[in-house]
């Protein structure tokens, strides 16, 4: 089997899947909600966009982390959530219709912010310039297949048949992280993206990878602790905050940079990071 159709077969299917499963437990009052208190949204670009990246750069230059994983470590910063934040918010019962909208919107902009950041983490750490570029038009494509159409239907779903739709809710906690874990297994491990990455090089990857997974959590949550942000709310950002989308990182480096030694930081993150921030967004949601 071409173990490519991992990530351009089986994951946009898988992700559309779980996209729609989400949207099963969205109802129009939480859109209501979310597009009349547009300071939630707010909040989590800013916490996303910029405290995230300055997060990154820090963790590089105060550790003193090797050129090449320093890069990949801000590449990981730079990517939005995706869906797979939006699951672990589904799971810790948080605000998914927040968590989706904060992926679109981030989703949208990262296309323009992350070239440019990356390219300033290659000058800054490596010396080096790099042309990237992520096409605008395939990118809102994109989202509409896999984020806007299946998160449509589920909502509609939920409106129509929403006895089914509260059937499923709970099933349904089990099977997309099961389904989500498998196909991720694929890409991470079986593709090229995630070759080479030796026992050695993941122990010395994993501190800073962990410790950027956990200061960003933790300043998603109480970064809108400070502005009265209701707790569902914040643990939703925390959530977003804290958990990127590995798999454009991989991309990103070992596509578009054709550095892989910068790609071993995401296959590392993304190894643990779905686990981690499922821990701190239940302890978040229960008990901060």
């Amino acid at each position: 089997m071409d173990t490519n159709l991992f990530s351009q077969v089986f994951l946009p299917i898988t992700l559309a899947i779980i996209t729609f499963g989400l949207g099963l437990s969205i109802t129009f009052s939480d859109i209501h909600n979310v597009i009349y208190l547009p300071r939630n949204i707010g909040v989590g670009l800013f916490s996303q966009l910029i405290i995230l990246p300055i997060l990154a750069f820090s963790i590089a230059f105060v550790t003193g982390l090797k050129e090449e994983l320093a890069v990949g470590l801000i590449l990981i910063a730079i990517c939005p959530g995706g869906a797979t934040s939006n699951l672990v918010t589904f799971l810790i019962r948080g605000n998914v219709a927040l968590s989706v909208s904060m992926t679109v919107v981030n989703s949208l902009i990262t296309v323009f912010t992350i070239p440019l950041l990356a390219i300033l983490a290659l000058g800054v750490f490596m010396q080096q310039d790099a042309s990237i570029e992520l096409s605008f038009i395939e990118s809102v494509l994109d989202i509409v297949k896999l984020t806007v159409l299946p998160a449509t239907a589920g909502v509609m779903v939920r409106h129509y048949f929403e006895q089914l739709s509260s059937k499923l809710e709970e099933p349904l906690r089990y099977i997309l992280p099961i389904l989500l874990l498998l196909i991720y297994s694929g890409v991470l491990f079986l593709e090229k993206g995630g070759a080479g990455v030796s026992f050695q090089n993941y122990l010395k990857i994993i501190p800073y990878a962990l410790a950027l997974n956990l200061i960003a959590m933790t300043a998603g949550f109480y970064i809108p602790k400070l502005l009265k942000i209701r707790k569902i709310n914040r643990a939703t950002i925390a959530v977003e905050v804290g958990l990127q989308n590995s798999t454009l990182a991989i991309y990103v480096a070992g596509t578009l940079l054709n550095n892989y030694t910068i790609a071993m930081v995401a296959v590392v993150y993304g190894s643990f990071s779905f686990f981690t921030t499922w821990g701190f967004g239940y302890i978040a949601r229960k008990y901060l």
